[in-house]
């Protein structure tokens, strides 16, 4: 399911970054892909009727959670389909996977927002030294070769 969720992630940052091109506006595709998505789940969550959320439950919900993970996916998100047509969708996913994979390896390791732990042990960190290396080698001749 993990790959089945990165190859639709990699889809639809290729597809939204073309109604980008093709609208001229990263910003305006970033809001059709977050309207539709919003629509689309909203439909899939009342069709399960999972809306049980109640009073007590919104009221202790710290502010920041409603809107800190909406502005940062909206933000990642253009400029996303921002860079996709000026760097090649591959040297652009290669590098924002290698932010996801660093950024949770520090959320792990330092159990932010009360996640599991998940410490920074030699293997894991020569496993990102690695990964970078990879990245470095990937995207060695994308600039010379405009992809």
């Amino acid at each position: 399911m993990a790959l089945g969720a990165g190859a639709a992630i990699a889809l639809q940052a290729s597809l939204n970054a073309k109604l980008g091109v093709l609208l001229d506006s990263a910003l305006a595709a970033t809001v059709i892909a977050f309207a539709v998505a919003f629509v689309t789940s909203t439909a899939i969550m009342l069709s399960y009727g999972s809306m049980n959320i109640s009073g007590d439950m919104v009221t202790s919900v710290p502010a920041y959670l409603w809107v800190a993970g909406g502005v940062i996916s909206a933000m990642g998100v253009g400029i996303s389909y921002y860079l996709i047509p000026k760097m090649g969708m591959g040297s652009m996913m290669s590098l924002v996977l290698s932010g996801q994979i660093m950024t949770a390896a520090a959320i792990g390791h330092w159990r932010w927002f009360g996640l599991p732990e998940n410490p920074l042990t030699f293997e894991r960190c020569a496993g990102l030294v690695l990964m970078i290396a990879g990245i470095l080698l990937f995207n060695r001749g994308a600039q010379k070769y405009g992809s």
